[in-house]
């Protein structure tokens, strides 16, 4: 079995504009039209079982009907009589001001958790507005996927690093927090000193491998990931079972995720972690 712990669609109404914009922004090809259609058919080649889709509010005023929005593929998810395929997360902006309420909601909507990111969002991560989001995300037992490191499409947005994150976990105390793109992109020498708190996971997406023709934002140079050595060597520091596997897509083909990942010099049991049992495990799937 093969979990991606995070993808990004769009209603198809607005998905080209959306989508066309972000790639411009980022510099980025993506490998779909990021909606539900279109991902499943990139699952189905790519031989994914169950994909999670993570909104990103970028404006306060997004968080209800983004969340309405994630309700509803969640729940033709798990309607499906062949068991569920898309699933979503909630989300949740830091200047959202009835934020305790909607994390209740998000809940109640049976969603497993929600995606924030301090880049797009403007706050750092160690920020009391998102301490206070995780703390009632915890007592609600969602899980808290975040952007960590840089972001390709807003060069010099160093508002969650594994420093900051490290900081939100002590104050917030044991609970399930995703690190996306292995706890740090473009931070990744200070992951396993930073990160070593054991309720904090990492996911691989946007990561590892060159993902797509793109020049580097900063230097002008080809856009490089983790090499397969510095890949491993964090999944070694942190175990297999603390890793998620995700692509990001549309930003990543999930075909050769699945591909690099299967190509790792890792054990069965390493692989068959981080493929499904860690989300299983994490997510209450």
């Amino acid at each position: 079995m093969i979990i991606d712990s995070h993808t990004h669609t769009f209603p198809e109404k607005i998905a080209v504009k959306t989508i066309a914009k972000l790639s411009g922004a980022a510099h980025l090809k993506p490998f779909t039209e990021a909606t539900v259609p279109t991902l499943l058919a990139s699952m189905e080649e790519a031989g994914i079982d169950i994909s999670l889709n993570m909104p990103v509010a970028t404006s306060e005023h997004q968080v209800p009907k983004l969340n309405d929005a994630a309700a509803v593929i969640n729940e033709a998810g798990l309607a499906a009589k062949d068991g569920p395929r898309v699933l979503s997360f909630g989300c949740m902006h830091p200047d959202y001001a009835d934020w305790y309420a909607e994390l209740g909601r998000v809940k109640e909507l049976g969603l497993r958790g929600i995606k924030i990111h301090p880049p797009y969002q403007g706050v750092d991560l160690d920020d009391i507005r998102y301490v206070r989001i995780c703390e009632r995300a915890a007592q609600l037992g969602l899980v808290v996927l975040t952007h960590t490191g840089l972001d390709v499409g807003l060069p010099g947005a160093d508002r969650a690093t594994p420093a900051m994150g490290r900081r939100l976990v002590r104050e917030v105390g044991d609970f399930p927090l995703i690190l996306a793109h292995m706890g740090g992109w473009r931070y990744w020498e200070e992951v396993p000193e930073q990160l070593a708190d054991p309720c904090v996971y990492l996911d691989t997406a946007f990561s590892e491998g060159r993902l797509s023709p793109i020049d580097d934002y900063r230097t002008g140079e080809e856009l490089q990931m983790l090499t397969q050595e510095a890949f491993v060597g964090i999944i070694r520091a942190f175990g297999a079972d603390r890793i998620l596997f995700g692509t990001d897509s549309p930003w990543a083909e999930q075909k050769s995720s699945v591909e690099h990942m299967a190509a790792m010099p890792l054990t069965d049991a390493e692989k068959e972690a981080i493929f499904c049992g860690t989300a299983k495990k994490v997510l209450g799937l």
